[in-house]
C-alpha cells in the first residue's frame, strides 16, 4: 500500500506549473507597459530639458543682451542644438532648441521667441 504524503496528493507538479504559467502571463502584460513607461519618463526629461535651456536662453538675451550665437550643449549624453533664427511670422528674433533623432531619442524642436 501507499503512504499518504503528509497531505499531498500529487497535485505538487501541477500547482507549480499554475503558477509559474500565472507568473508568464503576468510578465507578458506588464514588460511592454514598463517599457512604455520608461521612453515616454525618457522623452518627457528631454522635453523638460530643452525648455529649461530655452528659457535660460530667452533669459540671458533678456537680462545680459547675450549675443545671438548658434551653439551645442551636451547633457546627459544628449546633444541639444540651441540657434537663432528670424521668425516668419512677426520678424521678431526666435530661439530654437533641437534634439536630433538617434537610437533613443526622437526627434525634438522647442522655439520660442523673445518678448
Amino acid at each position: 500500500m501507499l503512504k499518504k504524503n503528509n497531505g499531498y496528493n500529487g497535485f505538487f507538479l501541477l500547482e507549480l506549473l499554475l503558477s509559474l504559467s500565472a507568473w508568464f502571463m503576468m510578465c507578458l502584460f506588464f514588460i511592454p507597459i514598463i517599457v512604455d513607461l520608461n521612453s515616454q519618463s525618457k522623452k518627457l526629461e528631454i522635453d523638460k530639458m530643452a525648455k529649461q535651456l530655452l528659457f535660460q536662453e530667452l533669459e540671458a538675451k533678456i537680462i545680459e543682451g547675450k549675443l545671438e550665437n548658434n551653439y551645442s550643449v551636451v547633457q546627459a549624453g544628449i546633444k541639444y542644438k540651441i540657434s537663432w533664427r528670424d521668425s516668419a511670422i512677426s520678424g521678431v528674433k526666435e530661439v530654437c532648441v533641437n534634439v536630433e533623432e538617434n537610437a533613443f531619442v526622437s526627434k525634438t524642436e522647442i522655439c520660442g521667441m523673445q518678448e
